[in-house]
């Protein structure tokens, strides 16, 4: 289903094609944005905004498979569903191979291609809440003092050496103290165990 969250960059430089996917799309209720150039996209775009690109493979300055390798060089994880009127099958296995999610042809149907946004939007939704939980976990570990960061520190890189005398020994505090700091370690990362801690920091 459409998600307000996330959003369909169409890329054509075709216009009647660019405007009636744009406006078939927000019919089914997608939020659209258009754009008749790899180049008008790229000045406008945020690697946070989340979705999907409906791109054109053969666009004049910089073709659809180009812009693709620019995305992925600069690391954006965007799902790509190519659509086409011209490229053949080396084309597409390459567009694949990049990791584009599909290599449509012109003229398909447009329950085909919401079938791929929808799946585009799946794995963009998975990548969101990934990202979600990454955040917390860093700031779950940025509430730690610098002390209690270096004793975890030191129990993810030995996780053979974590008991209390030997953090002692190795950290030239006495057990107790690591006793207090490793309680409020566990109290701020809300976890229950050294276990569930050093598997937290290995996700």
């Amino acid at each position: 289903m459409p998600d307000p969250i996330l959003t369909v960059f169409v890329i054509d430089d075709d216009e009647d094609i660019r405007k009636s996917l744009q406006r078939a799309l927000e019919k089914r209720g997608y939020a659209v944005e258009s754009h008749a150039s790899a180049a008008s996209f790229l000045a406008g775009f945020d690697p946070r905004r989340a979705g999907c690109l409906v791109l054109d493979y053969g666009m004049p300055d910089m073709n659809g498979l180009e812009l693709q390798s620019h995305l992925n060089q600069r690391g954006a994880t965007i799902p790509v569903i190519f659509i086409t009127g011209h490229g053949g099958v080396p084309e597409s296995v390459q567009a694949i191979k990049a990791g584009a999610l599909d290599f449509l042809e012109k003229p398909f149907r447009q329950g085909d291609l919401v079938e791929r946004i929808e799946t585009a939007f799946a794995i963009a939704r998975d990548r969101l809440a990934r990202d979600e939980q990454a955040r917390r976990q860093r700031a779950r570990f940025e509430r730690l003092t610098a002390r209690e960061q270096e004793i975890v520190a030191r129990m993810i890189d030995r996780p053979s050496e974590i008991s209390s005398k030997e953090l002692a020994a190795a950290l030239g505090i006495s057990p107790r103290t690591v006793d207090h700091h490793r309680a409020r370690i566990l109290e701020k990362m809300n976890v229950k165990s050294v276990a569930e801690l050093i598997a937290l920091a290995g996700k």
